[in-house]
């Protein structure tokens, strides 16, 4: 091999590990501001969910001023059943067997109701 040939072997290996130290570097860069994208979405998702919390305790309140005489005995739905309730009110299916997707033309799903309203021991 010439000496021409070498040196010219010698650059681009040279070049090719200049490049990949600046791919490193941003892939670096890249990776943090991931972690400070996903650090701020779980603060957000902790707070909407603080906020909801509240909302609902000052809906509660609310309601429980203004309490109308009821005309029959409701049990008393759990969070989670009455998160439930509001999404299936909203239009989605919270069963199983569709969870997430639309209600067809806002047609009851008895699987639903029995994820809202059904006994579980």
């Amino acid at each position: 091999m010439k000496k021409l040939e070498k040196q010219k072997l010698y650059d681009s290996f040279v070049q090719l590990e200049a490049d990949a130290k600046r791919m490193l570097a941003r892939i670096d860069e890249m990776q943090t501001d991931l972690m400070q994208v996903l650090e701020r979405d779980a603060e957000l998702e902790i707070e909407n969910q603080h906020l909801r919390e509240r909302l609902q305790e000052i809906q509660a309140a609310a309601d429980k001023k203004s309490e109308r005489p009821k005309t029959a005995a409701a049990p008393r739905l759990s969070k989670s059943r009455a998160n439930l309730k509001k999404l299936y009110k909203a239009g989605f299916h919270v069963c199983n067997q569709m969870y997430g997707s639309r209600l067809d033309d806002d047609e009851p799903c008895a699987f639903c109701l029995d994820v809202i309203y059904g006994e579980r021991r």
